[in-house]
């Protein structure tokens, strides 16, 4: 139904596979499902080529054998703006890391500034022609360098992109430190290894691995509580109580922590409180008990001699 699969990409943001079929659709794949997360009908009745995906992961350009090339807004899905190649169709796309477009169709490349992403610019940022090499089978751009190789049927040409890679080298993230020696490359893949996310944890939204789910029935309700509270005192023009620190002075942190877990539900508590509640109804029962003894019978007159 899709088609083969001409190209695929990887959104640097949240790792998801964008892959481009020959019916001018584009579906995004996790590894945690079976289906595709997201299908778009990118271009109509023509196949995808050419396809990137920005650092930021909210951009998506895309180039179909109809000469289109489209840029997309992967928050809503949706087409913002599109270019036309008239030389031939774009073979090759790539997004520099300060987010400059490049796209390779037929002998030339052409080079759209940043702003060509969020709107639509009337013209380009740099072109390079290269007559009599052929069609442009690859362009990619080197990081942390303003270069961009070319490669095409006669070869590969180098070409200066001034603005195209990220001046600022951070040596702590894996495999970007051109100076690190022997040891500092195997610590790197140690850590790297520690550091990587198990594949179910790979979905649309990057900032749902680091977020708590709030289960607790006992949590919620007081959080609503709380909330209501807080609403109610800004209804009625006062300010929200605050919690009063009962110590003169410096308060530790472990105090405030305890005082804050005082009101979290877990088994352990829940635990106590059945045997609390049991404690009680056995005390209800010795007491209803005690209450058949000849001292409750006797007249109240009679109740001090026993």
């Amino acid at each position: 139904k899709l088609g083969a699969c001409n190209v695929m990409r990887q959104n640097p943001s949240n790792a998801v596979m964008n892959l481009g079929h020959t019916n001018g659709t584009v579906t995004l794949w996790s590894p945690a499902s079976s289906e595709y997360l997201v299908k778009m009908l990118c271009h109509r009745g023509s196949p995808v080529l050419s396809m990137a995906v920005d650092s930021s992961g909210n951009y998506m350009v895309t180039g179909g054998a109809d000469k289109q090339v489209k840029v997309w807004d992967l928050r809503m899905y949706k087409e913002t703006h599109s270019y036309f190649t008239p030389a031939g169709v774009p073979t090759s796309i790539d997004i520099s890391q300060r987010g400059i477009v490049g796209i390779g169709h037929a002998a030339h490349s052409t080079f759209w500034s940043p702003e060509a992403l969020r709107t639509k610019m009337k013209d380009p940022y740099m072109h390079h022609a290269m007559p009599g090499c052929g069609p442009v089978e690859t362009l990619k751009f080197r990081p942390f360098e303003d270069v961009c190789g070319i490669g095409h049927a006669k070869g590969i040409s180098s070409i200066v992109i001034p603005g195209s890679g990220e001046p600022n080298l951070d040596s702590m993230e894996y495999n970007t430190n051109p100076f690190q020696d022997t040891q500092q490359r195997r610590e790197a893949e140690v850590r790297s290894l520690l550091d990587k996310l198990s594949p179910e944890m790979i979905s649309l939204d990057p900032d749902a691995v680091g977020g708590i789910e709030e289960s607790d029935p006992h949590k919620r309700l007081e959080r609503t509580r709380d909330l209501q509270e807080e609403a109610d005192a800004l209804a009625a023009g006062k300010k929200p109580k605050k919690q009063k620190s009962k110590k003169r002075g410096r308060s530790k942190i472990q105090t405030k922590l305890r005082r804050k877990h005082n009101n979290i539900v877990d088994s352990a508590k829940l635990k106590l409180r059945e045997a609390r509640e049991e404690e009680k109804r056995q005390s209800k029962a010795s007491k209803g008990e005690a209450a058949d003894t000849p001292k409750e019978k006797a007249p109240s007159a009679l109740k001090r001699f026993f």
